[in-house]
């Protein structure tokens, strides 16, 4: 099973169940700042659980930084 991270191909043998888990491995105990966008759409915080994935999705997260 594949995913596109970021526009970088990345292999599972079992898929995350859903948006929620696969944050919970790439970025784990931070919700905070993120955008996620599934397939080109934005997927808000609220919805990362019922975020069912599957094989060959595009997944593009963006994290706040701080500066000016």
């Amino acid at each position: 099973m594949e995913l596109t991270i970021n526009h970088t191909r990345k292999t599972f043998a079992v898929l995350p169940e859903n948006l929620e888990a696969l944050m919970a491995m790439e970025l784990p105990g931070k919700k905070k700042g993120i955008a996620v966008a599934l397939n080109n759409r934005i997927v808000p915080l609220s919805a990362w659980a019922e975020t069912i994935l599957n094989d060959k999705d595009s997944v593009l997260i963006i994290t706040a930084a701080q500066g000016g």
